[in-house]
């Protein structure tokens, strides 16, 4: 049993895979160009593996629900706007037009509430809002008897949640 000479040998040659062989010198060690250019002896646990392509959905119905699909963006108040509505006079109805605009109004004295409130928040050197700040915005945005009317009807709402917790 003859053993090949450390000149022959594949390892000493550097010989990879592909077959070309790269010849180092004994004793040094690759620089950091050479050994990122060398492909690594083993393959990664990763690359082990053939990927597997994604199989594409079916171009028929995308969905099982019986529900139209909406946006994820998709915010609208119409459904609150409406139920308020029949709390206070039962018989009237709003047209689509109208509907839009009091969805529009909703939106922006939410955005001025949230706004007013992060501004407190950061003011009081807090990171969270609260519902002291939401409470106080509401004070600052909206005039006189209305907006003494939306603290109480929060304050009472923030202490009926409370109490269910």
């Amino acid at each position: 049993m003859a053993q090949p000479s450390s000149d022959n040998s594949e390892e000493d040659l550097g010989i990879n895979e592909t077959g070309t062989s790269k010849i180092e010198p004994s004793g040094t060690e690759p620089s950091e160009t050479e050994s990122s250019e060398t492909e690594p002896s083993e393959p990664e646990p990763y690359d082990a593996e053939p990927k597997k392509a994604k199989q594409k959905p079916a171009q028929g119905r995308h969905h099982r629900c019986r529900h139209r699909h909406r946006p994820d963006n998709f915010a609208s108040f119409a459904t609150y706007v409406l139920w308020v509505l029949r709390q206070v006079h039962t018989g009237l109805s709003l047209s689509h037009e109208a509907m839009n605009v009091m969805d529009s109004f909703v939106k922006d004295m939410f955005e001025q509430i949230a706004e007013e409130a992060g501004r407190l928040a950061c003011s009081n050197k807090h990171c969270t809002v609260t519902s002291g700040e939401i409470l106080t915005a509401v004070r600052l945005l909206l005039p006189g008897e209305i907006g003494k009317y939306t603290v109480s009807k929060a304050t009472k709402s923030v202490i009926r949640y409370n109490t269910r917790r």
